[in-house]
C-alpha cells in the first residue's frame, strides 16, 4: 500500500511559475488509503464500527461528551441550529419569529440554518484585522425575541469567546458555535471569565489555561470538506456535552426517529414494542416512531475510517497551518503601506485555515488587480466567502435586522482575499508568490 500511495501520489518538484500554488488540498498517506480499503471489506457503508471510533476520538480531542458525525458541514449547521427547535427543550426551545444573531461577513450555512427555521437572523459587523463579530454590536443587537448566537470562528481566528460567553450567559441565550474552519484553534478563557458564565448551562473548561475552540458553546460544528483541517471528502459533525441536545441531533440526523438504535441495531432500549407515541396504537414498532421532522443526514463508515487517520495527523496539520500563517505575516509586513494584515484575537492560539489580506484604499490598485496577476501567475486566491451576504442574490429579500451599516462587511466584500496555509503548502511557494507580489506593487 506504501507503493501504491507513493505512485499515484507521488509529490511533485515545484517548479515556480509553472506548478500552480493552490490555497487548499488533501494531505494523506497509505493509512488513510488502508482505512478506506478495510472499511470498504467490511461492506457495511452507513456508520458503523470506524464511525464508532471516530465520534469517540474526535469528542476526546475536543473535549466535549458527544461528536456526532454528519455527510457535511453544512448538515452540521443545519442539525446544530434545528435541534435548538425541538419540542425536547420545553419553553427554551426557537419558534419560528424568534431573532439568532449572527455576521453577514461569512459563508451562507451559517445563516440558511437561521432561515430555513423560520427565525430571523440579526447581522452585526464585523472587526478587521480579526475579521470576528464585533462584540459590541452583539451586545446592542440583543431585544426581546433574541434567543441564540450563532458566529463563525473566521478562517480559524476564535472569536471573543471571553465576551460572547458572558453576554450569552447574562442573556440566557444558546451559543451555537460554528468551528468548520477553526478544528484544532484554542483559545484560553479569563480567570474572571467564568463569574459571568452561570452554572452549569454552559460547557466548563478543559485545562486551566486553554481549551478547542468548539468545546465552549452549547452545540458546534465541524466540516470534513477536502479544504479543512482533516478530510474525509464530505462530512462533518456536530459536537456538544448536552445530553438532551446530542438525543435531539441524533434523532434529526436519522430519519427524526425516536428510536436511538444504530443502523443494523433493534431493542436497544428494550421497549421496541410496549411503548405508546403520539395517536399510535400502543406497542408501535419504535424503530419507526417519528418525533422529529428529520433528515437521513449520515457520515458513511469508509468517510469515517478515513477521518480517524486523519484524527491522527491533527496536530501536524494545525502547526504547518502556523508555520505557514508566521511565513505569511514576515512576507508581507514590508508592504504594510499596502495592505491589512491579520491579527489573531487576544488570549488565542489560531489553527488558520488561511491568510486573508485586505487591500487599504490607498493601495493604488485593487483586490481583483492583484488577484487576477496572481492568478496569471498560478497562484490561487479566494475572497472571504460570499463578502456581504446581504448583497447576494439570495439573501435580497430575507426578513432581518441589521446594526449599524455594516461598513466593515463591505469593505471585505470589496477589497479582502486570501491565500492557503494548508500543509501542503511549504516556504519556496510561500516566497515565489511574495516575489510576485512585489514584482506588480513595483509595476504599480
Amino acid at each position: 500500500m506504501v507503493e501504491f500511495h507513493k505512485t499515484r501520489t507521488t509529490e511533485k518538484i515545484f517548479i515556480p511559475g509553472k506548478t500552480p500554488i493552490r490555497y487548499a488540498g488533501r494531505v494523506f498517506d497509505e493509512k488513510e488509503i488502508q482505512a478506506a480499503v478495510k472499511a470498504s471489506l467490511d461492506f457495511w457503508l452507513t456508520e458503523g464500527r470506524f464511525a464508532e471510533d471516530f465520534q469517540i476520538e474526535l469528542a476526546e480531542k475536543v473535549g466535549v461528551e458527544y461528536a456526532l458525525l454528519t455527510n457535511s458541514g453544512s448538515s452540521a449547521n443545519l442539525l446544530a441550529l434545528t435541534a435548538l427547535t425541538s419540542p425536547l427543550l420545553g419553553e427554551k426551545r426557537l419558534k419560528p419569529g424568534d431573532e439568532v444573531i449572527t455576521v453577514a461577513a461569512g459563508f451562507p450555512t451559517t445563516l440558511n440554518p437561521i432561515i430555513l427555521n423560520g427565525l430571523v437572523p440579526v447581522f452585526v459587523d464585523v472587526d478587521i484585522p480579526t475579521y470576528n463579530a464585533n462584540v459590541e454590536e452583539i451586545e446592542a443587537a440583543i431585544g426581546p425575541k433574541t434567543k441564540a448566537l450563532f458566529i463563525a470562528h473566521t478562517l480559524g481566528n476564535p472569536f471573543n469567546l471571553n465576551k460572547v460567553m458572558k453576554i450569552v450567559s447574562k442573556h440566557n441565550l444558546f451559543l451555537i458555535e460554528d468551528n468548520c474552519d477553526a478544528l484544532g484553534s484554542t483559545y484560553t478563557p479569563s480567570p474572571l471569565a467564568g463569574e459571568g458564565w452561570g452554572e452549569g448551562d454552559l460547557l466548563k473548561t478543559q485545562n486551566s489555561k486553554w481549551q478547542y475552540t468548539g468545546s465552549f458553546g452549547h452545540i458546534s460544528t465541524c466540516s470534513f470538506y477536502p479544504a479543512h483541517h482533516i478530510t474525509t471528502g464530505e462530512g462533518g459533525a456536530v459536537l456538544t456535552s448536552d445530553d438532551t441536545l446530542a438525543r435531539i441531533v441524533m434523532s434529526l440526523k436519522d430519519w427524526g426517529r425516536d428510536c436511538y438504535c444504530g443502523p443494523g441495531e433493534s431493542d436497544t432500549c428494550g421497549r421496541r414494542f410496549s411503548g405508546q407515541y403520539g395517536t399510535l396504537p400502543y406497542g408501535y414498532d419504535h424503530k419507526y416512531v417519528y418525533s422529529h421532522i428529520g433528515y437521513n443526514l449520515k457520515m458513511t463508515d469508509i468517510q469515517a475510517a478515513i477521518g480517524v487517520e486523519q484524527l491522527k495527523k491533527l496536530d501536524g496539520f494545525c502547526q504547518a497551518r502556523r508555520d505557514n500563517f508566521k511565513t505569511w505575516i514576515n512576507g508581507f509586513k514590508k508592504y504594510e503601506d499596502y495592505f491589512i494584515l491579520p491579527k489573531a484575537t487576544e488570549s488565542s492560539d489560531p489553527a488558520w485555515f488561511a491568510f486573508p489580506v485586505t487591500v487599504k484604499e490607498t493601495a493604488g490598485f485593487t483586490r481583483t488587480e492583484l488577484t487576477n496577476y496572481l492568478s496569471e501567475n498560478l497562484i490561487e486566491t479566494r475572497n472571504l466567502f460570499g463578502g456581504n451576504l446581504l448583497r447576494q442574490p439570495a439573501y435580497l429579500n430575507i426578513d432581518h435586522r441589521k446594526i449599524g451599516d455594516l461598513k466593515n462587511t463591505d469593505r471585505i466584500m470589496n477589497n479582502t482575499f486570501f491565500l492557503g496555509t494548508f500543509p501542503g503548502m511549504d516556504k519556496k511557494q510561500i516566497e515565489y508568490t511574495m516575489n510576485i507580489i512585489k514584482k506588480f506593487v513595483r509595476a504599480i
